[in-house]
């Protein structure tokens, strides 16, 4: 297929689409958002249909059992589809807020008025939900969107995309606002990378090598993280029933997720007292364990090498180092850490907040799992991503991340002299 002319076609639709979004209110989105949440739960026997299709034909290609869980709809992913797109309509609308209007020496009143990116092409991998997160959260803040899922997902993310053409004609919105690209033709991510004439920013979801490529490619900004490979810490003034409680659920309570624990750190001071038990949660549960020299002289694992010290598994397997204190353990994550989540458990307040103020990384968290870095469970509704560069925005992505600002000025005929 001619893959420019492809995305030439689908970016003259967006372009025409974000100038009406930009335009809309507040009622008229959420009108689309509540219509395609009210589309999803009349499609539910559609979707898992068109969803065991795609899961047939993973199985028969062999993807492995982290990129299954990933691919599939359950009517309980369902239930949260639609609870995600009631949150995001509940959400305030960011688009036309004007932040930090001053008057000036001369008169004028100078303010930030946050508005739509504009085009925002997302890219990703495997998860279909990703197609109605996305959707919902490009709508609300006023962009047209361009969504292009994996191919193993092809036939579930076009149910998906026609319960959400219903939303938006529900609400007199073009089909042009929100776009599932129906090919599975590599070439048209190369086009839509390279199009900023149609594309304002570029967001990819998925495997090193996938936003590695975009990365390289992009002739447009691109709002990305490259890995997942989030720490646990346990503290010796660390509660142990409450740390093997949080261990436990950061690795075990889904491995295929970008905010699943890959690596345990566990201070000296208790890992005699704390790795034992930990060992036989972990065996129970199916992990595999790699410990460094000193986990493995307290419990029976495999050897951790460095690759395992970088390694983001997304699968039942978990690396193990004790450190001396929370100086190693901050000096281990700024060495291999990814920069998307670091959680430390401590009773001590201290230490909690030099670890909050020192871990450089999109999320940091205290006492708590890092399977709550997520845009749902922050209360953004839903998430384009994770994004871990610095500029424009970092963490979970939500309505806000998914709008710019632009300087306004108030006046009544002043003029410079």
């Amino acid at each position: 297929m001619d893959a420019v002319g492809y995305v030439r076609e689908l970016g003259r639709r967006a372009r025409g689409a974000q100038r009406l979004l930009a335009r809309s209110g507040r009622e008229v989105k959420d009108r689309a958002l509540l219509a395609t949440a009210e589309a999803l739960d009349a499609a539910r026997r559609e979707l898992l249909r068109a969803n065991e299709r795609d899961l047939g034909a993973a199985r028969a290609a062999g993807l492995g059992e982290a990129l299954l869980d990933r691919l599939e709809i359950t009517p309980a992913r369902i239930d949260a589809m639609i609870e995600g797109l009631s949150q995001v309509a509940a959400l305030p609308d960011p688009v036309g807020e004007v932040e930090r209007l001053q008057v000036r020496p001369s008169g004028i009143r100078v303010g930030r008025m946050r508005v739509p990116i504009g085009v925002v092409a997302i890219v990703y991998e495997s998860r279909p939900n990703v197609t109605v997160d996305a959707a919902s959260l490009c709508l609300k803040a006023g962009n047209a969107a361009i969504l292009r899922g994996g191919s193993e997902a092809l036939h579930s993310n076009q149910a998906l995309a026609a319960c959400i053409a219903r939303g938006l004609a529900a609400a007199g919105l073009p089909e042009g606002a929100v776009q599932v690209v129906d090919t599975t033709d590599r070439a048209v991510v190369g086009a839509l990378v390279s199009s900023p004439e149609w594309i304002d920013l570029v967001v990819p979801r998925g495997g090193r090598g996938l936003i590695e490529r975009i990365a390289a490619e992009a002739r447009v900004p691109v709002l990305k993280h490259l890995d997942g490979n989030c720490h646990v810490y346990v503290d010796d003034r660390a509660d142990l029933d409450k740390a093997l409680a949080i261990a436990l659920n950061a690795k075990t309570q889904r491995y295929g997720v970008c905010n699943a624990m890959e690596t345990l750190l566990v201070a000296e001071g208790v890992a005699a007292a704390f790795l034992p038990a930990a060992a036989e949660a972990f065996a129970a549960a199916g992990v595999e364990l790699r410990g460094c020299p000193r986990t493995r002289a307290l419990v029976d694992c495999r050897p951790a090498g460095e690759e395992d010290w970088r390694a983001e598994y997304l699968a039942p397997i978990l690396a193990v180092r004790v450190v001396k204190d929370l100086d190693e353990a901050i000096e281990h994550i700024a060495r291999y850490g990814s920069g998307h989540t670091e959680a430390i458990v401590t009773e001590d307040w201290e230490r909690a907040w030099r670890f909050l103020r020192e871990v450089d990384s999109s999320s940091v968290m205290v006492n708590a799992s890092t399977r709550f870095a997520d845009g749902f469970e922050y209360g953004l509704g839903a998430e384009i991503g994770i994004s871990t560069d610095r500029l424009h925005a970092r963490g979970p992505v939500g309505l806000e991340g998914l709008t710019t600002q632009k300087w306004v000025v108030l006046g009544d005929g002043q003029i410079r002299t």
